[in-house]
């Protein structure tokens, strides 16, 4: 028998006998993708050591820190947002961490700025009304996240907007809990699509950064789960997030990162959510407390004042006084939640990004996202006929502002306007390399296009005057950790005031993080507010202002006239040491924004919903029905103008015993050519018609009215159905 004829035979013995064996358990069969999510972290967890366990739950920040003589661990990602360690000899991967949600954001103190793609602000996204747009924004700044080597971001800011002071609130979702969740939904939806895990947060209550460390948030439990929470509710709905955030301030007494109604008895019961629960830098206060109350991941260490879920959780782990089942949950959670958005089974890595594409989604955000508030004489859009415009304000000639703190993304080419203050946290204040000037002399070729800085605002209303058009830019810079009053800062409202008195073609470009006064705005001809809009914000905007684009955006918050209209006047915590503990009573409840202004009867400035357009909408065919208690709504919008557009139809619900006289109950997002009509049909969702008590949805039986509306103020029909008494459970979902 020759040497090759033995080593088939006994090959062959071999395979028959590997057949006649028993089968074998894989050596990891946690890496099985056919098992569901829960099996493979129940399979990976049995193969942990309780030291693997306490490392999947302690996180650090992965940026040097000086000021506490704080070293990035080795495996993290230079200058990013946080790292947790992984369990290679498992297979599990490390966790990298980068804020945020407008794009993949660099710390002020790396070293290295990564330069990437920034959307417009959470604010400017949800004011397109439009969560298809708002899913491609979140789908493309994942791919950059991804490519950058990161596997969770932490975005997805969906705190409502209670006051518009807060310096936050360029990163969140609007006033109302059914927007703000469908629109941060849908950009959680589109981030993890690029198989990365994305959080929610700033959980919950949130709403104000003066002294977020300390400050109580006091609402009703019921009024806040028919307000913030259940923003919150309709984003896990409609994304399923892998992490929720939990927030720095109290919650009716207790931290957000230790209260158990809030981490288990809300997203665990009623909200059926299955991932895991992370702080915020900073907001973990105990150990104990923290972990038994439903805390999964203790972040972002050095910021809390002790590493509680460092050697503290060992401790109380051996000791007892945290279970060490619980620690198989909170390791589970996390476990559970790499499983199922792909993090084990899809390694990230740097790769390349195509940064051209992605500047036509961003710039596609700011233009659907600018609300032109006012247009009088149809004086937008400018023509590029046009001889002579004067440009005045905000560094317009060099690019557009972005708002600050640590979702501060880093353009391509760095900052068009270095050293203005802050330079240090909350900032640097950054302007994004997109000049509105130079992208209007790009639609305007043969037009004198002059740029003044605005500094000096007589020598700006001799410029404007006798110009076809002048156009004012405006801004207000907001960033987390501070808030700011609602005033134009730097003698702004003196500017515009004088730029029109000069010329009565005066245009107002407003770049702010959210409602700014306006005691000039029956004194100009047109206000266009762009938020921050973005790395191509400055191509946006120019594309508006000469109709290239036409403006589509709606407000997701209510512009007042002045503070006094506002639910608390004078800002909590003014006139208080750092450090001191207030309460902010939110004795609103559940009527927020638009709700609270309806409720007192007050007129704001610009209502919730409000937004003009280049062409013309008209409504008809309103009908409804509540076939066994589901109330649809359809009616028929038609484009009567000469311009192709995009309009916001609004539903509203109006019941008795609510917060206040409607609600928003549903919308939709149209593109119409001039002519062109669309049928739209919208399905209520229950929980809008009813008030939280008990621990259930009630319905009351009787009448209701269902408004369909261009704004909230803005009805343009209405029509009554009737509805028979319902109960949900607090559990209820579609």
């Amino acid at each position: 028998m020759t040497k090759s004829l033995a080593a088939l035979l006994l090959a062959a013995t071999g395979a028959s006998l590997a057949l006649a064996a028993p089968a074998q358990r894989p050596a990891r069969p946690w890496m099985a993708p056919g098992l569901s999510p829960d099996r493979r972290a129940a399979l990976a967890l049995e193969a942990m050591t309780r030291e693997e366990k306490l490392r999947l739950v302690f996180g650090y920040f992965s940026t040097d820190f000086p000021p506490k003589k704080y070293r990035m661990p080795e495996g993290g990602r230079e200058g990013s947002a946080g790292y947790v360690p992984g369990i290679l000899r498992l297979g599990i991967p490390p966790q990298w961490q980068t804020d945020a949600g407008i794009g993949v954001a660099s710390q002020g103190g790396a070293k290295v700025k990564r330069e990437r793609t920034a959307l417009p602000s959470g604010l400017a996204t949800t004011a397109t009304w439009n969560p298809d747009l708002a899913f491609q924004g979140g789908r493309m700044i994942g791919a950059e996240a991804r490519a950058s080597g990161f596997n969770v971001m932490l975005a997805g800011g969906v705190n409502l907007l209670r006051d518009p002071r807060n310096g936050r609130n360029f990163e969140y979702g609007g006033e109302d809990p059914l927007l703000a969740g469908t629109m941060v939904g849908a950009q959680i939806a589109g981030i993890q699509s690029n198989r990365i895990v994305s959080t929610v947060k700033h959980y919950a209550m949130n709403d104000l950064e003066t002294g977020r460390d300390y400050h109580d948030a006091r609402i009703a439990p019921e009024a806040a789960r028919m307000s913030d929470l259940l923003a919150f509710q309709f984003a896990i709905e409609r994304s399923d997030p892998g992490s929720v955030m939990c927030a720095y301030n109290r919650v009716n007494g207790t931290h957000a990162c230790e209260n158990k109604w809030l981490l288990t008895d809300l997203l665990r019961g009623d909200f059926g959510w299955k991932g895991y629960v992370m702080s915020d830098w900073g907001a973990t206060h105990s150990t104990e407390a923290a972990a038994n109350a439903g805390l999964d991941q203790d972040s972002g260490f050095p910021f809390d004042k002790e590493p509680y879920f460092g050697e503290p959780l060992r401790s109380a782990v051996a000791a007892g006084r945290v279970p060490p089942a619980r620690l198989d949950e909170m390791a589970g959670r996390i476990l559970r939640s790499m499983f199922a958005h792909g993090l084990v089974d899809s390694p990230v890595a740097p790769g390349p990004i195509d940064m051209a594409a992605h500047a036509s989604v961003t710039r596609a955000d700011a233009e659907q996202a600018a609300v032109l508030l006012r247009n009088e004489g149809n004086l937008l859009p400018l023509s590029p006929a046009a001889r002579r415009i004067v440009v005045i304000g905000s560094h317009a000639d060099r690019g557009v502002l972005s708002g600050g703190g640590s979702s501060q993304t880093y353009p391509v080419g760095g900052n068009a306007v270095p050293g203005l203050e802050p330079t240090g946290w909350p900032g640097p204040v950054i302007y994004y390399p997109n000049s509105p000037l130079l992208a209007m002399k790009s639609l305007a070729p043969n037009a004198e296009l002059v740029f003044v800085d605005g500094g000096d605002p007589a020598a700006a209303a001799r410029a404007a005057a006798g110009a076809d058009a002048a156009v004012v830019f405006l801004n207000q810079w907001t960033s987390e950790s501070i808030d700011a009053p609602l005033v134009l800062p730097d003698g702004q409202d003196a500017l515009v005031e004088a730029v029109a008195a000069a010329n009565p073609r005066t245009v107002a470009v407003l770049e702010t993080g959210g409602p700014v006064l306006m005691p000039w705005a029956g004194r100009v001809g047109a206000i266009l507010e762009a938020w921050y809009p973005g790395t191509a914000g400055g191509e946006a905007i120019a594309n508006l202002l000469f109709g290239k684009a036409n403006p589509s955006g709606r407000l997701p918050v209510t512009f007042p006239r002045d503070e006094s209209q506002l639910p608390r006047p004078v800002r909590p915590g003014t006139g208080l040491a750092d450090g001191e503990m207030f309460a902010i009573d939110y004795a609103e409840g559940a009527a927020v924004g638009y709700k609270y202004y309806d409720a007192k009867g007050l007129e704001p400035l610009f209502p919730f919903g409000h937004g003009l357009s280049y062409t013309r909408f008209a409504y008809s065919g309103l009908r409804a029905s509540a076939a066994r208690g589901t109330v649809t709504v359809s009616f028929r919008v038609t484009n009567t103008g000469r311009r192709r557009g995009m309009d916001v139809p609004q539903v509203y619900v109006a019941g008795s015993g609510w917060e206040a006289p409607k609600r928003l109950a549903g919308f939709r997002k149209l593109d119409l050519a001039p002519g062109a009509s669309a049928n739209v049909a919208l399905t209520l969702d229950p929980r809008l018609l009813a008030t939280f008590s008990g621990n259930q949805w009630r319905i009351a039986g009787g009448s209701y009215k269902l408004l369909l509306g261009a704004s909230s103020r803005d009805i343009k029909d209405t029509v009554t159905v009737r509805l028979p008494a319902r109960v949900l459970p607090a559990s209820w979902r579609p």
